[in-house]
C-alpha cells in the first residue's frame, strides 16, 4: 500500500515577524506547503486584527485570516528582555525567518542579524521592506497604496478620463509575498548545497516594477508612456468591457485563430477575412527588431494594436 505523500515543507520551522499583508502571505503559503510556522506577534496582535469590515462570525477580521492560516501564534514584547530571549531562541531554532521592519529596527531591539547568523548559520532571513534597505529607501516606510500611486499602477489603471485608480485589492503586497516565497525557496535549495544560510530582500517598489511587464518593457524599449485604457488593452484588440443590453460582457481574443471564430459566434464570419481585420500580428524587418530579437532572426513577429 503506497504511504501517503508528505508535504513538501514538512520538518522545516518558519519564524514570522511580520505583520499586516506581504510578509504573512509569504508564510502562510510556506505553512501551506507544510511548514511550521510560529508567527510572533507584539502585544497589540497584528495590525490587520483590528481591520474590519467585514467580520467573521467569531468576530474577528477576514482580512487577518486572508493570510494567516495553517500558523501558530505567539505574542511576544521584543522590548521585554525576557520576550526578547525567547524570541533570539526561536531565530536560532528556525530554518527561516521573515520579518518586515524597517532596515535596523531588529537591531535597535536586539535581533541583530549578524549575531543571529554566527549562533545560526543555515538561517535564511528574508527582510521585506517598502523601498529597499539601501541608504535612500531604508527610512520610508511603504504601503501599498503609496508604492501603487508612486510606482505607476494608479497611472495606468482606471478610464482614461478618470483620475489615477488603485487595483482594488493590495496587488503590490501580494506580488512582494509571492517573490519573498520565490527567494526563500531558492535559498534553501543553495542551503542544501552549501549548508549555509542565504539573505532574500524583497522591496514593495521593485515587486511593482517587475509586476509592470509589458507596461514597463514599452517605456523602456520603446520610450512609449503608457496610459490609462479602462479596460482596453494596449496591444491586442479586442481584448476589453463592451455595454450589452443586458449588461456589462468581456471579450479577450489573443490570436486570429479566435478572431476569427468570434466573428463565426457573432454572425460576421467575413470580417475575420476583411483585411483590415485578418491579422492581429504585423511582421517587421530584422533591422527594425534589432533591439529585441535575435540576430539570426531576419523576420519578427509583434503585436500591433
Amino acid at each position: 500500500m503506497d504511504q501517503p505523500r508528505r508535504p513538501a515543507l514538512e520538518g522545516l520551522l518558519v519564524a514570522d515577524f511580520s505583520r499586516v499583508l506581504a510578509g504573512p502571505l509569504a508564510t502562510m503559503v510556506l505553512a501551506d506547503l507544510g511548514a511550521d510556522v510560529i508567527k510572533v506577534e507584539r502585544p497589540e496582535g497584528d495590525d490587520t486584527r483590528a481591520w474590519g469590515p467585514p467580520w467573521a462570525n467569531d468576530g474577528s477580521s477576514t482580512y487577518f485570516q486572508s493570510v494567516n492560516r495553517n500558523k501558530r501564534s505567539v505574542v511576544l514584547d521584543l522590548r521585554d528582555a525576557a520576550d526578547l530571549a525567547l524570541a533570539r531562541e526561536l531565530v536560532t531554532r528556525a530554518d527561516v525567518m521573515v520579518e518586515n521592519f524597517r532596515p535596523g529596527a531588529l537591531a535597535r531591539l536586539g535581533l541583530e542579524e549578524e549575531s543571529l547568523r554566527a549562533a545560526n548559520p543555515r538561517l535564511v532571513w528574508c527582510s521585506l521592506t517598502g523601498f529597499g534597505s539601501g541608504e535612500r529607501g531604508a527610512a520610508m516606510p511603504g504601503y501599498d497604496l503609496l508604492i501603487q500611486a508612486v510606482g505607476g499602477l494608479m497611472s495606468v489603471t482606471g478610464q482614461p478620463d478618470s483620475p489615477p485608480t488603485k487595483v482594488g485589492v493590495a496587488l503590490v503586497d501580494v506580488i512582494a509575498g509571492l517573490f519573498a516565497t520565490v527567494g526563500i525557496l531558492s535559498a534553501l535549495a543553495e542551503r542544501n548545497r552549501s549548508g549555509l544560510g542565504q539573505r532574500v530582500d524583497v522591496s514593495l517598489m521593485g515587486a511593482l516594477l517587475a509586476g509592470l511587464v509589458n507596461q514597463a518593457s514599452g517605456y523602456l524599449g520603446a520610450g512609449h508612456v503608457p496610459g490609462r485604457m479602462g479596460n482596453r488593452h494596449p496591444s491586442i484588440a479586442p481584448y476589453e468591457s463592451f455595454a450589452a443590453a443586458d449588461g456589462e460582457i468581456v471579450v479577450a481574443v489573443g490570436n486570429d485563430r479566435q478572431f476569427a471564430a468570434l466573428c463565426r459566434e457573432l454572425g460576421a464570419a467575413p470580417l475575420a477575412s476583411d483585411e483590415r481585420f485578418a491579422r492581429m500580428l504585423s511582421v517587421i524587418s530584422a533591422k527594425e527588431s534589432a533591439n529585441f530579437c535575435t540576430p539570426s532572426a531576419s523576420r519578427v513577429a509583434t503585436t500591433s494594436s
